[in-house]
């Protein structure tokens, strides 16, 4: 605790908008400290940068240095967290490690720029101050220097408004740094690109190309304190040194109006371009592949794109669009390939038209246009056909029926029919109207009158006596021609005894030989027909519970029906 220690955090290449952890629980004394190195071997250069900071920590036990992050390209890179543990130590040991650093810190001046200024400086450069809206330049960042270099620090990318970007590194190979020599009023400079940016102005007007601000820390040589020191060529010190690029202004020309073509797409540079289909000859509902491959140098990846014109009957998709780019000549060039899914609903004879496509070019300062091929297209019938309507006349293309219903006009001769002579209008026609409204009509009856008939659910109940009765007449028939007296017994005193209860409204429960008579007399009965029921029902109750001779059962069975066919009839 209280002991100070380094942590650094080191890229393989250049990279921006770095992020250090949090770094709770922890003194920062110093940093960040940025280190940049470069190594030439066997004419390959490559670059490293390292961002460092000093730290001690507040507190013991385990604390954790989270994760710094690092752009490369537009991609993020982290590291990954350390653990470290903490232990207590001497406050006097502390106390000599914040000395020693500041001894070490004391040795680094800042200097003042008119010191230095004439030994080393950034410059931004441009192959060209004029441009056109959407023409391609180069900005590189240069470093001129006559002294050593022992860290170099990025404080501010520029911003470059108004312009289209695109930094030259490959975030996968390692950045090399060539140096070379230069002379710049009368004195030899070592001069390296720092950066280097693909830019295209966006708008016309005068464009301001930003500054690079970077930090240094050079070896500069101080004035010999004494004798030996001259002899020996006399002392270094370190300066720190903070620099910026000087601004840029670049004069964007707008595109001229004159000569513009119809569906000019916004390309700017030299470019060529190629299409071509997979197939010639295919059926309805079969797929067909639209190719097209624009390729050249200039804004390539800022056109918009391409809208050919395809037969109104063919089904189209967005395009697929893959890109192929090249940056290491220090321009971007390479190709842009379209791939366009068709699909045509309807067989026939088609014509893809030649796909024209335009750009600028700012050498000859002139629109270029380009013409494709066209492509006849046989469709023939596939399996299925839909959204076709198909005309009898055999020298006219089928009707389509696309987004709008729209149908070719008919000509020749015309049929008339005069009113009545058709179904429509006619008499059937107008009755078939009217019978709708009068079935209805007559549901609505019928369905109140069903309501009232079955309002009264002991006239239902009563009405349907003969039919559940029936039933179990059929039950004791069966038994009667299986010759099963006891079963035939019982299915006949259930169908008139269950036949009676619906039939009087009386509980089957309360039903005796009594109640029954006095209830059928309640309903006007007649006597004659009284006594059948009583003598039935004496009979059937004999005959279920003990065997008695002389009785035959198909007698017994029309004695049955037969009563109730007089109980409907008197009641």
């Amino acid at each position: 605790m209280g002991e100070q220690f380094e942590v650094s955090f080191t890229l393989n290449t250049n990279g921006d908008r770095f992020q250090p952890p949090a770094l709770t629980g922890f003194q920062v004394y110093s940093g960040p400290n940025v280190s940049t190195s470069m190594q030439s071997i066997n004419g390959s250069t490559s670059m490293s940068i390292a961002y460092s900071y000093v730290l001690a920590a507040t507190k013991e036990g385990d604390a954790i240095i989270g994760a710094g992050t690092i752009y490369v390209n537009g991609k993020q890179y982290s590291t990954r967290p350390i653990r470290i543990k903490i232990t207590k130590g001497s406050a006097a040991a502390a106390r000599r490690q914040q000395q020693q650093q500041q001894q070490q810190n004391s040795q680094v001046s800042d200097a003042p720029m008119g010191d230095v200024s004439k030994s080393i400086f950034l410059r931004a450069v441009v192959d060209k101050k004029n441009a056109y809206q959407g023409e391609q330049m180069t900005v590189s960042y240069k470093l001129y220097t006559r002294v050593g270099i022992l860290e170099s620090q990025l404080d501010k990318l520029p911003d470059l408004n108004g312009f289209w970007s695109q930094d030259m590194n490959d975030p996968k190979q390692p950045q090399n740094v060539t140096w070379k020599s230069e002379i710049v009023n009368g004195m030899k400079f070592n001069v390296a690109d720092v950066k280097q940016t693909i830019v295209f102005p966006q708008k016309s007007g005068d464009l301001t190309i930003d500054p690079l601000a970077m930090t240094f820390i050079i070896r500069q040589q101080a004035a010999p304190r004494d004798a030996m020191e001259q002899f020996f060529g006399g002392s270094f010190k370190d300066v720190k040194v903070k620099l910026k690029s000087p601004a840029l202004t670049i004069r964007v020309r707008a595109l001229p109006e004159a000569g513009k073509p119809a569906g000019f797409g916004g390309a700017v540079g030299n470019f060529n371009m190629q299409a071509n289909v997979d197939r010639t000859a295919l059926k309805s509902n079969e797929s067909l592949n639209y190719n097209m491959k624009i390729s050249g140098t200039g804004n390539i990846m800022l056109i918009d794109n391409p809208k050919p014109v395809f037969p109104a009957d063919f089904e189209k998709y967005d395009p697929k669009v893959t890109d192929t780019i090249n940056k290491s000549t220090g321009r971007i060039n390479g190709s842009r390939f379209y791939n366009f899914l068709l699909i045509p609903r309807h067989e026939g004879n088609f014509t893809i038209e030649p796909f024209k496509f335009s750009y600028f070019n700012p050498e000859t300062q002139r629109y270029v246009t380009l013409t494709g091929k066209e492509f006849p297209i046989a469709v023939a019938k596939g399996k299925t056909e839909t959204n076709v309507s198909e005309l009898s006349s055999a020298d006219k293309q089928d009707v389509k029926l696309l987004d709008k219903d729209i149908r070719y006009i008919k000509t020749g001769n015309a049929s008339y029919s005069k009113v009545g002579e058709t179904f429509f209008g006619s008499l059937t026609y107008n009755l078939l109207l009217l019978l709708g409204p009068l079935l209805f009509v007559g549901a609505v009856i019928y369905r109140n009158w069903e309501a009232k008939y079955n309002a009264d659910a002991v006239k239902v109940r009563s009405r349907k006596a003969s039919k559940i009765a029936a039933k179990h007449l059929a039950n004791a028939k069966q038994a009667m021609s299986a010759n099963k007296s006891s079963s035939f017994y019982e299915a006949l005193f259930k169908g008139l005894y269950g036949y009676l209860s619906d039939k009087l409204n009386i509980p089957y429960a309360n039903l005796d030989k009594d109640v029954i008579s006095d209830a059928l007399r309640s309903k006007s009965a007649s006597e004659a027909t009284i006594s059948k029921v009583e003598e039935t029902l004496d009979l059937c109750d004999m005959a279920r519970f003990a065997p008695v001779s002389g009785i035959n059962e198909q007698d017994m069975f029309e004695r049955g029906k037969n009563i109730i066919n007089d109980i409907e009839d008197e009641i």
